[in-house]
């Protein structure tokens, strides 16, 4: 019958009662869908369905098991929001569903539809296709089935090893400050291209630990479907923001940050260690436990003056300049007499008070600026008055601040250079920089540089999905 037809009407698409289909902006290359005239609406399978985006620019994400029978492929769509409309199905059942706008491919042609998100886990058919979605080109014989043949649903062979993850991302936001510029920017960058993002509170977090299905719960519900985070882990929780982030990881989110990597920047002594052993240039440093070391230590550094830091300190606090000899060995007798531990560093003189910031993300040193310390003051944090400068970087100081990142493996880093007659030496390796002086100071756009970082790591597409969507 489909071929009469076809000879009657040869510049129609013609289609039976079931036919494949692809809707490719939406990541699924072959679904099997019932062809229904009797149906206004066109229909698809969707579980989790959230919308999110800026009320002007909405957007709905949602998961779909493309291949009846099998949950083990599991897919998360985003796609333009049209509208929220009820729905009466054909038991007679009425139900308030999203609406997207998305294309969709049959037989070579491509063109926009109109699809209502539902739970069809019991259909036989994971989308229904309506009468409104037939174009006058569209001729329907209802007396055949797959007129233009079957896709290869091996597409999604790689899908469970290799998700098939979208451009358009559910990322997660760890911080315990939400109002904060770094957060509000990274979060108006990942929206502004499409993606849905969630601000989480790192210590509100909780975790069902369990080989079956790792869970992060959060005010009585589940963080699930997420496709990455960004860690915003503070100093004070980084043992619990460390444990959240592994579970995240353990759910197969891709972290900007890892866990690991967290840890070893947030140990300054580890850290010290992993850069010394990689050669890169630091300023000489020193740690002991015994006092009656407190001598040799001096000599390590060059003598007096020196630094003495708190390995737990952040923010210059827990850092304090010894001018004399004298005053090294009080203040290192002073920690010790506390228990506490810290390290003893040389003092770079020529630095005049002032150090570089490289804001290093994906390998890449994507902004710099310089700190300066305000009058009669030797920390240079902007948080203790210092203020920032634009700074041309040197090729070697831009190598030193790509290596530091990578030997503690972070993609995302704010690394803190002195600049000594020796060249470029390490002070310091953030997992967690601030964008806000950076972002000032240079004028670009840090935070959507950081989202395309996520962007490229997070979930690709398998080969062999790309071809079956181009």
């Amino acid at each position: 019958m489909s071929d009469d037809i076809q000879e009657l009407a040869p510049d129609k698409l013609v289609v039976g009662w079931e036919e494949w289909l692809a809707l490719p902006d939406l990541g699924l290359p072959a679904i099997c869908a019932k062809v229904d005239t009797g149906a206004r609406t066109s229909a698809l399978h969707a579980f989790v369905v959230e919308p999110y985006g800026p009320e002007k620019k909405r957007r709905v994400r949602f998961g779909i098991h493309p291949i009846p029978g099998n949950e083990d492929i599991e897919v998360f769509c985003s796609a333009e929001l049209v509208d929220q409309r009820m729905v009466t199905s054909s038991n007679g059942e009425s139900e308030l569903r999203y609406v997207i706008r998305t294309p969709v491919s049959i037989g070579g042609q491509t063109w926009p539809i109109e699809i209502s998100l539902t739970n069809r886990e019991t259909m036989q058919y994971r989308m229904l296709f309506g009468r409104s979605a037939l174009t006058d080109d569209v001729i329907v014989d209802p007396n055949a089935s797959f007129v233009q043949g079957e896709l290869d649903q091996g597409a999604y062979a790689d899908f469970p090893k290799s998700p098939a993850r979208r451009q358009n991302l559910k990322i997660g936001i760890l911080t315990r400050e939400p109002g904060n510029y770094s957060t509000q920017r990274l979060a108006e960058a990942a929206q502004d291209r499409n993606h849905m993002v969630e601000i989480i509170n790192t210590t509100q977090c909780y975790m069902n630990i369990t080989s079956r299905k790792p869970e992060v719960h959060i005010d009585g519900r589940s963080l699930e479907g997420f496709d990455a985070i960004i860690p915003r882990v503070g100093a004070s929780v980084t043992f619990y923001g460390m444990a959240v982030v592994r579970q995240f990881e353990a759910m197969n989110v891709y972290s900007i940050n890892s866990s690991a990597a967290i840890g070893a920047s947030r140990d300054k002594l580890f850290a010290h260690q992993l850069l010394a052993r990689s050669g890169v240039g630091m300023p000489d440093t020193g740690f002991a436990r015994s006092p009656k070391v407190m001598h040799e230590l001096i000599k390590f550094v060059g003598g007096a003056p020196l630094v003495v830091k708190l390995l737990e300190g952040t923010q210059g606090r827990g850092v304090v300049l010894a001018e004399t000899k004298k005053a090294a060995e009080s203040v290192i007798g002073a920690f010790q007499g506390l228990g506490a531990n810290f390290l003893v560093q040389q003092f770079v003189k020529e630095a005049g008070g002032s150090d570089v910031r490289c804001l290093v993300v994906g390998g890449k040193v994507v902004g710099a600026m310089k700190r300066v310390a305000e009058e009669g003051e030797y920390r240079s944090n902007l948080h203790r008055g210092g203020r920032a400068v634009k700074v041309r970087l040197t090729k070697e100081e831009r190598a030193t601040a790509v290596k530091a990142a990578k030997v503690l493996g972070l993609q995302f880093a704010g690394v803190d250079l002195l600049r000594s007659d020796q060249g470029p030496k390490v002070l310091e390796v953030n997992s967690s920089p601030g964008l806000e002086g950076i972002e000032k100071t240079t004028g670009k756009d840090i935070a959507s540089l950081v989202v395309q970082h996520v962007e490229s790591r997070a979930r690709v597409i398998p080969k062999a999905a790309r071809k079956k969507l181009k």
